[in-house]
């Protein structure tokens, strides 16, 4: 064989294993290469439709946080900070006590707010409900399961509303008794919440009966009290029941600080205490009893001196700021089924939501409740006359009609928080039975509107 020739044929098989070799190499790479990619998409997709879950809780130690603003942190107020600059609490002159005034109540508190200003926002709206009972337990056998349940009604509301509730149940003062003892828990609890601007008194006996209510804030900013009240016969008819201070609303300011340092002077920490239960019981013909009570001295400063105190007090009658039970106690099945028909009506008003958007609710059924009248729920039923602890009651009606109808109020009042949790009692006798509420409760109607 030709040695050149020979020479080439070799040389060109050795091209042709070196191209045969490479091109099974990139043949093989392309083809792994391919493999792994379909790999990856696959499990792309696959952990798209299903996230790799993480069995480990995650946990924010809370220093890490420390610096951010606390609004913006989502807690609203700082409640870990109290900064060392001197305030009121700082001055040993400065007394909880009843009997001791405070002076200049505005400008401490202002100072306060000052030295803590992430209560500023919203302080204007800020609520503390005040409320109480005897020390010792009740001779009534069923008197301290119902204060259980009285208090429940208050806790359940402000939980909803987004007020601080106080609970007392030890005389401050001695001497302060009976109905004279909200006095010195109102002054403290004014002095205990500078961040606070008004105090809420509501008696044990007084219950919510509508739990969606909000009050009416606006209407009372230029008036630093409200209580239910009738001013003709405060002013006409001079009637001890011209008002009802079981219930009211009274701003933390100078003005309040002055008032109860005035009324609770006619109380037993009075030595007039006597004499003003005469002047009383002259003014006021139906006032049945000799001593000197909060009421009737209230009643007095309004008509005695009406330039000094009328135009401060909101006497509410456009609403039951709190209704007298008797007159009540009959409505709240009527009233049941016509919240059910409007609802039935009202797709977004039966729709389930949760508890902590309650109020956006209760603004939309207000639009509907305009045309309602007189059936819209009492805001506050009082069972004055009542004594669910003692057992004593007023002698126009048994014991029994007062205990019957303060379960009565209070189940028609928990059906209304019963229902954010999926259940209600179908008859408000019966505190033990519940029902589970179907989906779409009430059942609408061919008529139903979806606004």
């Amino acid at each position: 064989m030709n040695p050149d020739l020979s020479h080439f044929q070799s040389s060109a098989m050795a091209k042709l294993r070196s191209r045969s070799f490479w091109s099974h190499l990139s043949d093989a790479f392309l083809f792994f290469a391919a493999a792994f990619l379909a790999l990856v998409l696959v499990w792309s997709f696959w952990s798209y439709f299903t996230p790799t879950p993480n069995f480990l809780p995650t946990f924010t130690h809370p220093s890490s946080n420390s610096k951010k603003n606390p609004v913006e942190s989502g807690f609203g107020v700082n409640l870990k900070s109290d900064p060392k600059d001197p305030t009121f609490y700082d001055d040993p002159e400065m007394s909880y006590s009843i009997e001791k005034p405070v002076k200049d109540w505005d400008g401490k508190r202002k100072e306060w707010l000052k030295h803590h200003p992430s209560f500023t926002a919203g302080a204007r709206e800020r609520i503390v409900l005040v409320t109480g009972s005897q020390p010792k337990p009740c001779k009534n056998p069923v008197g301290d399961h119902l204060l259980l349940r009285l208090f429940k009604n208050k806790v359940d509301y402000c939980r909803i509303h987004g007020c601080d509730v106080f609970y007392n149940n030890l005389l401050l003062h001695p001497k302060m008794k009976s109905f004279w003892a909200k006095f010195p828990i109102v002054k403290a609890a004014m002095l205990a919440h500078p961040e606070a601007e008004w105090i809420w008194w509501v008696d044990s006996d007084a219950l919510f009966t509508d739990m969606e209510f909000k009050l009416p804030l606006e209407r009372y900013k230029n008036h630093n009290m409200v209580v239910n009240g009738w001013p003709e016969l405060i002013y006409n008819k001079r009637s001890w029941t011209s008002l009802n201070n079981g219930v009211f609303l009274v701003r933390n300011c100078q003005w309040s600080m002055d008032l109860i340092s005035t009324w609770s002077n006619m109380g037993p920490i009075s030595e007039d205490y006597e004499k003003w239960g005469q002047i009383q019981r002259s003014m006021f013909k139906d006032k049945l009893f000799p001593e000197s009570d909060d009421q009737s001295a209230l009643i007095y400063l309004l008509y005695k001196e009406k330039e000094k105190y009328y135009d401060h007090i909101y006497l509410e009658k456009e609403f039951y700021f709190q209704g007298y039970w008797v007159d009540l106690i009959g409505v709240y099945d009527n009233t049941t089924e016509r919240y059910l028909q409007m609802e039935r009506k009202v797709a977004r008003l039966r729709r389930r939501h949760a508890e902590k958007v309650s109020e956006q609710y209760a603004a939309f059924r207000e639009e509907f409740l305009k045309e309602t009248g007189k059936w819209k729920r009492p805001f506050i039923t009082h069972f004055t006359g009542c004594e669910p602890c003692s057992g004593n009651h007023n002698q126009k009606y048994d014991g029994e009609t007062c205990w019957e109808g303060m379960v009565k109020a209070l189940n028609f009042a928990d059906n209304q928080i019963l229902r954010n949790y999926g259940f209600l009692r179908s008859d408000l006798l019966d505190s033990s039975t519940v029902t589970e509420v179907p989906f779409d409760y009430p059942n609408p109607t061919d008529g139903e509107r979806f606004s």
